[in-house]
């Protein structure tokens, strides 16, 4: 595959994720009469990635995410020269899914993306749990640390073939379950980007964590798990 069609893949698999996971919280969680609530905001965010994994893993690898992407260039699984344009197409496909989301949310009269938002990231006074800076830089740096670990794990070559898909689904699943209440969950600098490009303010104030966190321990998940690597590079 030429870098232009696995970056439209990303572009793709990304848009799905925001998409679908954001979605899930801005139109179903907010309503009582749906109530899919903390568990089920965190299973759309697990199944936008599972069926993306079936969809353009073969594509892509199915990164939907500049810390992903980080993490396994550290682990020795990707070269330096494309992350770039993995990132570029990571975001853009988020701020489009972002884009949507707006649209679709603002045809609801009784809806106000200042008052309701796009499910964007935030600690402090913006933390769903009022959780501070310190609290979710460190829940993002270590829970993504263990995302890339079960990635990496999951597609190894020594791993049993075709499961990944549902353990790094899975993993996101636990992960949105442990962290919506300390950030509204990151782990993901692309799915944080697009909502808070939008949101603006605060949402841009705080987006250096999402960035940072996530791809610090991304890349020190890759480093981890190439001792456990016992091909020479």
């Amino acid at each position: 595959m030429t870098i232009a069609q696995r970056g439209l893949a990303e572009f793709i698999g990304t848009f799905w994720l925001v998409f679908g996971g954001c979605g899930s919280a801005i139109f179903a969680a907010a309503f009582p009469q749906v109530g899919i609530g903390l568990l089920g905001v965190s299973l759309a965010f697990g199944l936008t990635v599972l069926t993306m994994a079936y969809a353009i893993g073969h594509v892509s690898g199915c990164h939907l995410n500049p810390a992903v992407t980080a993490g396994l260039w550290a682990g020795g699984r990707f070269p330096a020269r494309e992350i770039a344009p993995y990132v570029v197409a990571q975001v853009a496909g988020a701020i489009a899914a972002a884009l949507m989301l707006y649209l679709v949310a603002s045809g609801r009269a009784e809806w106000s993306l200042a008052r309701d938002g796009l499910a964007a990231n935030g600690y402090g006074v913006h933390s769903p749990g009022g959780y501070a800076m310190l609290s979710g830089f460190i829940a993002e740096a270590l829970l993504t640390f263990f995302f890339l670990i079960v990635i990496l794990g999951a597609t190894d070559y020594r791993a049993p073939q075709g499961f990944a898909p549902i353990a790094i689904g899975l993993c996101l699943t636990l992960i949105h379950l442990i962290s919506i209440p300390i950030t509204n969950t990151s782990v993901n600098p692309a799915r944080s980007t697009g909502p808070a490009l939008l949101v603006g303010g605060w949402a841009i104030e705080q987006l250096w964590l999402f960035w940072i966190a996530p791809i610090l321990g991304a890349i020190a998940a890759g480093a981890v798990y190439r001792t456990f690597d016992i091909r020479q590079d």
